[in-house]
């Protein structure tokens, strides 16, 4: 008698303490969920011209989030701070898109929000996830036979002052590294991304010649893997992760001109998932202001890699993943 009443005390404690935790689980105080609707290419053009607010990404201020026209993988990214390449999820999370507005409850920061966004996730959509390490292929960024061939930067890159002002046409992005700051010109595709310590990426299309001209400044070799990388999701692919393999430590400049197509058959190759026709000069940019033409016809990505005396080359890595054991394709009502 006096073992089951132990028992039932026992029992009475653990889920005493369960409700305790379920209570203080990071949440929004309010939130509505809807699915996002086809963008108007036209009213994108003009906000991004005129430095507004465009209706496409994370905008995570005071007391308010929006999450506006992103799919569930891009908000399993913001919510648990991993990598798209690290996701194994249904196809359909990547494409079916969703508008998040949620207000912050009292005392929570911005800090709060990856926290509070995933049980959102977990309630609206009752995602189930769990973690798992495994080796996988991934284009590795190494030292070629040469050497290195950088131009150290006179500068150092400084870290993103949210306080500060956007400049006109700039907007700011709040990703799994941090904040970063995108000057875009659509309609010349070309503008500007500032990736804080990691440095910035300057990019413009060549409609001419099919190819594209980009420059690197104050960049570490980290913040070059991943620069990379967001060329070629500019080019519609998304899988391998392309890693720093090269060891070289420090900041530096660079210029890269490659063909457009060459650039998306090393993407293929590399085994991301691109597209098969090549963006043209009113392709949605990431960022880059406007750079002198070095003249010549562009190369290889593998030529202009090695002319920095650089190599990409696919290897396997050991790479964190997030397993999606269940999602709701319609989340619950608002």
């Amino acid at each position: 008698m006096q073992s089951r009443t132990s028992i039932k005390l026992i029992l009475g404690f653990v889920l005493a303490s369960v409700a305790v935790i379920a209570q203080t689980k990071p949440a929004f105080e309010a939130a509505t969920v809807k699915p996002a609707a086809p963008l108007d290419q036209a009213k994108l053009i003009a906000a991004a011209q005129a430095g507004g607010k465009l209706p496409i990404g994370a905008s995570i201020g005071t007391s308010q989030a929006d999450y506006l026209y992103l799919d569930l993988k891009s908000l399993i990214v913001l919510a648990y701070g991993v990598k798209p390449y690290q996701i194994t999820a249904p196809d359909w999370m990547g494409t079916t898109r969703f508008d998040i507005s949620a207000k912050f409850p009292a005392g929570a920061t911005k800090a709060d929000a990856p926290k509070m966004l995933q049980t959102l996730l977990e309630e609206r959509f009752h995602l189930e996830t769990h973690r798992t390490s495994a080796e996988h292929p991934v284009l590795a960024l190494v030292v070629g036979k040469g050497g290195p061939k950088l131009k150290a930067s006179a500068e150092a890159p400084v870290a993103i002052d949210e306080n500060t002002p956007l400049a006109p046409g700039q907007r700011q992005a709040d990703g799994p590294d941090g904040p970063m700051r995108i000057t875009v010109d659509p309609k010349a595709g070309s503008g500007i991304v500032d990736m804080g310590l990691k440095g910035k990426m300057m990019y413009r299309m060549k409609p001419a010649d099919q190819s594209m001209h980009i420059d690197f400044s104050m960049v570490t070799m980290s913040g070059f893997a991943d620069m990379m990388a967001q060329v070629f999701a500019q080019l519609g692919g998304g899988g391998r992760q392309i890693v720093d393999m090269t060891g070289i430590k420090g900041n530096y400049e660079a210029s890269l001109d490659v063909s457009l197509a060459d650039l998306m058959a090393v993407a293929r190759n590399a085994g991301l998932d691109v597209g098969a026709g090549a963006p043209a000069g009113n392709a949605p940019a990431t960022g880059m202001s406007a750079a002198p033409d070095p003249g010549g016809g562009a190369g290889s990505v593998t030529d202009a890699v090695q002319l920095l005396g650089l190599k990409l080359e696919s290897r396997k890595a050991t790479i964190e993943q997030l397993i999606v054991d269940h999602a709701d394709k319609t989340p619950t009502e608002n």
